[in-house]
């Protein structure tokens, strides 16, 4: 998977990709991210960037020739190029899949200030990606959560490949609760299924644990995923014993 990101602070970026599993994954070859410096586009001696908003106002904007100077200067660009903006699309972990299947890979472009010339997003951009209903300073953290999430889930990059297939939102609910050694702390017992040797109870309690976790923190994936009759029957039961009503005309699967 080859991942471009455009940026003002390649150093940032380059280095946190350069750590922990994405540079693992990087020196196992399952991972490619380069960078480009934006200011490798500017045509001044100061290697400028932005400028003053026409209309006035408070802040500063990225141009748009640079941007497009760097873009255009990677002949093998891989595409989708996504700018990454609080109006864009909400990325989710559905997004995560989706972008670690394409095929080539997909590109970055990390805006800054109070934003980036509309000409970029309109002319250059394949479209927006927004991390969440909130401002950064830029999209350097922005891009660094999208390469994290879906570098996670291409082959080769966790040790065991199962872990990216019980995490939170890969079905549409939260992850059930996780325990380790000690057996006791503090008084403070892991659950006797977790260490009864049963799979198949351990698996139906992981489900159920998931099933109430998510209905008391987020309800709204529960509705969703009553809208989408993407729950069991069991699912159904499990919930309603602990006191979860499932809306009347849904068809469970």
């Amino acid at each position: 998977m080859r991942i471009d990101v455009f940026t003002i602070f390649p150093d940032v970026v380059a280095g946190y990709c350069g750590a922990s599993i994405l540079g693992r994954a990087a020196d196992a070859g399952a991972l490619d991210v380069r960078v480009h410096d934006l200011r490798e586009g500017a045509d001044d001696p100061r290697r400028s960037v932005d400028d003053s908003p026409f209309g006035g106002g408070a802040g500063m904007v990225l141009r748009a020739e640079p941007i497009f100077r760097s873009v255009e200067a990677v002949p093998d660009l891989p595409r989708p190029l996504y700018l990454l903006a609080p109006g864009g699309r909400r990325f989710d972990q559905a997004v995560a899949a989706d972008l670690a299947a394409a095929p080539g890979g997909f590109s970055l472009l990390c805006g800054r200030y109070e934003g980036v010339d509309q000409r970029v997003a309109d002319h250059l951009v394949d479209g927006e990606l927004s991390v969440g209903d909130f401002v950064l300073a830029g999209g350097e953290l922005a891009a660094l959560v999208v390469v994290e999430a879906v570098a996670r889930l291409l082959p080769e990059v966790l040790g065991n490949e199962q872990s990216a297939l019980d995490e939170s939102f890969t079905d549409g609910l939260l992850e059930y609760p996780q325990y380790t050694r000690p057996a006791e702390f503090r008084g403070w017992p892991v659950p006797e299924v977790l260490r009864s040797g049963d799979h198949g109870a351990v698996a139906a309690w992981r489900r159920t644990q998931a099933l109430l976790r998510t209905a008391e923190r987020r309800p709204d994936l529960i509705a969703f995923l009553v809208r989408a009759s993407a729950l069991s029957a069991s699912d159904v039961r499990a919930l309603a014993e602990h006191g979860y009503d499932v809306p009347s005309g849904t068809e469970p699967v």
